[in-house]
């Protein structure tokens, strides 16, 4: 694996130092597992964004409302 090197606050070092309690092997497999998860949600978050998107779109063009009427008779 690569390594990484970054600045942690005292209180997030006090935390991952807490790893075992959290059922992780080590505080890089916390730190991975923290990661993916923020990936996860924000990959989530533009999905949503994109639909609400589209969905203002779709609900302001009447045409686009027809063609989709049309197509599902």
């Amino acid at each position: 694996m690569i390594q990484a090197k970054f600045s942690l606050e005292s209180t997030q070092i006090e935390f991952l130092n807490e790893f075992k309690n959290y059922g992780f092997k080590d505080k890089s497999e916390m730190v991975r597992a923290a990661i993916l998860k923020l990936k996860q949600e924000l990959e989530l978050k533009t999905l949503i964004d994109s639909a609400e998107i589209y969905t203002e779109l779709y609900s302001n063009d009447e045409e686009l409302q027809e063609l989709t009427g049309s197509a599902i008779e």
